[in-house]
This record gives C-alpha cells, sequence and structure tokens, in this order.
C-alpha cells in the first residue's frame, strides 16, 4: 500500500526559482523548461519500493516431496503435508527500490533502461494498480495531492492514463469506436445524455489525430499498425487526462509510425500536459523528451536534462556514460575510463 503522507510544504520562491541554476532540488532533476503549476509537481514518486511476497522455492519443494510420500503411505487421507506446505516459509523479492521521479507539467520524462528491469511495474505502481501478494512502500503525490492505492486507482483513466504497450490491449470482438468512448453513466435521460456526450468526444480526438470517422465501425484487427496505436491515445485522452503514462508505445511501429507515435505526446505535453514515457529506445527518447530518468536493476540512478546526453561529461552516473557510448552515432565506443574500471560500454 502505498503510504499517504501530507503533501511537502512548497517554498513560496519555488515558482521562481530558475532552473538553469538550479538544476536539482526535491530529489530530481530539472530541465530549461520545467515549471510547476499551482506551486507543485504534476507527479511525485519519493522512495517508491515495490516487493513480493513469495512461497520459498526450498521449503516448499520439500514439503511437496514429503506430500508425494505420505500419499503414497496412506491412499485417500489427506496428508498433513499440505499444511506444512501452505505454511512454508515466505519471503520478499524486492523488485524496484528506493526510486524518486517526478514529471512537471508540460514535460516529457523518459523512463529509459533495459527490458525486464521493473519499468512497468512503476507504470503499474502509479496507476495504482498493484497485484495481490505486491508489498509497495513509498510516497506518491499527484497534482499536489498525496495519494494512497485507492486514491490512484480513482483516478486511473481520469486525472492519470495508461497508453498501454501493446495493442492486444484492445478488445478484439469490440467496434473500435464503443472502445474508445466507453459505457455510458448514469440511468434513463442521464445514461443517454453521457453517450452523446462520449461520442462527440471520440469524434473530436479522431479528427484531431486523422482517423477518419469510418474507423470507428472497424474491429481492432481492421486497423494498421499506426491506426492501432492512435486508437490507444484516444483511449488515454477520452477522460482528459493531466498525465498520462505511455508504457513502451512504439514497439512494432516502423520509424515514420514511431515518431508520429512520439508527436503526439509531444503535442499532448505541449498542451499542458505530463507524460511518463517508459522505453528502452533511448535514441527515439531523446528526440521528444525534457528530461530522461536512467532506470537500473529497479531503481533511477540518475535523472537529467535531455541536454545533458550532449556531452557524457554532463551524466553523472557511469550507466547512464554507458547508454551514451552505447548510441549509434558514438559508434558503440568503448572509453579508456569504462575498460580500466571494468565496465562493459
Amino acid at each position: 500500500m502505498v503510504e499517504p503522507r501530507e503533501a511537502p510544504a512548497v517554498p513560496e520562491a519555488h515558482e521562481s526559482l530558475d532552473h538553469q541554476r538550479s538544476a536539482m532540488h526535491h530529489h530530481h532533476s530539472h530541465a530549461a523548461d520545467s515549471r510547476h503549476g499551482c506551486g507543485h509537481h504534476l507527479l511525485t514518486v519519493e522512495d517508491l519500493s515495490v516487493a513480493f511476497r513469495m512461497y520459498d522455492e526450498t521449503a516448499a519443494e520439500a514439503a511437496r516431496t514429503e506430500k508425494a510420500g505420505e500419499a503414497e503411505e496412506a491412499p485417500g487421507r489427506r496428508p498433513s503435508a499440505w499444511r506444512r506446505y501452505l505454511g512454508a516459509p515466505q519471503r520478499e523479492v524486492e523488485v524496484i527500490h528506493q526510486l524518486n521521479l517526478s514529471v512537471h507539467e508540460g514535460e516529457i520524462v523518459a523512463v529509459v533502461g533495459a527490458s525486464g528491469s521493473g519499468k512497468t511495474l512503476l507504470a503499474d505502481a502509479v496507476l495504482g494498480l498493484f497485484e495481490p501478494n505486491a508489498l509497495v512502500r513509498g510516497r506518491i503525490w499527484f497534482d499536489g495531492e498525496p495519494m494512497d492505492a485507492a486514491a490512484l486507482a480513482a483516478e486511473r483513466g481520469r486525472g492519470i492514463a495508461l497508453m498501454p504497450q501493446s495493442v492486444a490491449s484492445l478488445d478484439p470482438l469490440m467496434r473500435v469506436g464503443r472502445q474508445v468512448e466507453g459505457a455510458p453513466r448514469g440511468r434513463r435521460a442521464a445514461r443517454r445524455a453521457d453517450a452523446r456526450r462520449r461520442a462527440e468526444r471520440r469524434r473530436e480526438l479522431f479528427a484531431r489525430y486523422g482517423l477518419d470517422e469510418g474507423v470507428a465501425r472497424l474491429f481492432p484487427h481492421e486497423l494498421s499498425g499506426g491506426m492501432a496505436r492512435r486508437v490507444l491515445l484516444c483511449c488515454a485522452l477520452m477522460g482528459n487526462p493531466k498525465l498520462i503514462v505511455a508504457d513502451e508505445p512504439t514497439p512494432g511501429l516502423d520509424l515514420d509510425l514511431a515518431v508520429r507515435a512520439l508527436a503526439d505526446l509531444r503535442a499532448f505535453a505541449d498542451g499542458g500536459g505530463g507524460v511518463m514515457l517508459i522505453t528502452h529506445d533511448i535514441e527515439l527518447a531523446l528526440t521528444v523528451a525534457d528530461r530522461v530518468a536512467v532506470f537500473r536493476d529497479g531503481t533511477v540512478v540518475e535523472e537529467t536534462a535531455v541536454a545533458s546526453f550532449a556531452d557524457p561529461a554532463l551524466l553523472a552516473h557511469p550507466f547512464s556514460r554507458q547508454l551514451w557510448h552505447a548510441l549509434p552515432e558514438h559508434d558503440f565506443a568503448v572509453t579508456d575510463t569504462a575498460v580500466e574500471r571494468g565496465v562493459p560500454c
């Protein structure tokens, strides 16, 4: 459970901070154009840790072996080893550790790192999506308000929207227009009015992102890759969110479509929203993001402005410098310092 706490006091001079001179404060970095609407960050994550309670594999295997032996000795009688199996020692496996992150209004923060490093778990935590055996610790503020798991779940699909990584998130048996609009709320006249409002909002979004009205009558398998991505973006925007969590929005797209998808997120941010862009494609992320949070081994090891990636000397963490050297335009070069330290580039 995310711990609810009082929102941190915001200094009176926060709005007037010169971020060029005060690049770091409140546990995170700023880009030159970072701004604080109403004197606070749009999203603040502090000391977030996510662990999972699991059975100890060794103890569980011993109980299974004992259970099988008892079943052979006394067939038909429920073996007492079942109780020992269910009561086997448990352990916590921590996947995200003491993570700090922020998103300001009007900016895209790219969370970059290797696949399988836990970035999607970060997205789940921000959206209030927790597995039953998850242990979540830390503090999250959204739009200046301290949040717990219930508050985050209430904001999901409203103030905070998800743009998932897979078009498989679309229901293959439902027409696209109905999926984007969602189910109307209320009863009788109120329900009909809400349905009209949703249809109008969907038409507005389709027009904005170049989707013909006929697309609304298609099923997901009839969409091209680029169309499906834009439909997912329309789904995310239906509730007029302030923050979009985009979880790997470009896999499977050719370069032109990937650039267009990120341009849509850039337009949303330029309109005053915030985007947390989770990706392993740092090269593409650098073309659209304002700041980069470098994710490794379950935590953010460095959060910095995109401008810092112009020169590895501006990057504070060795892993960030490894990412810089791994970019194609740098020819996957290996520095002498990295070799001396035994750090792979």
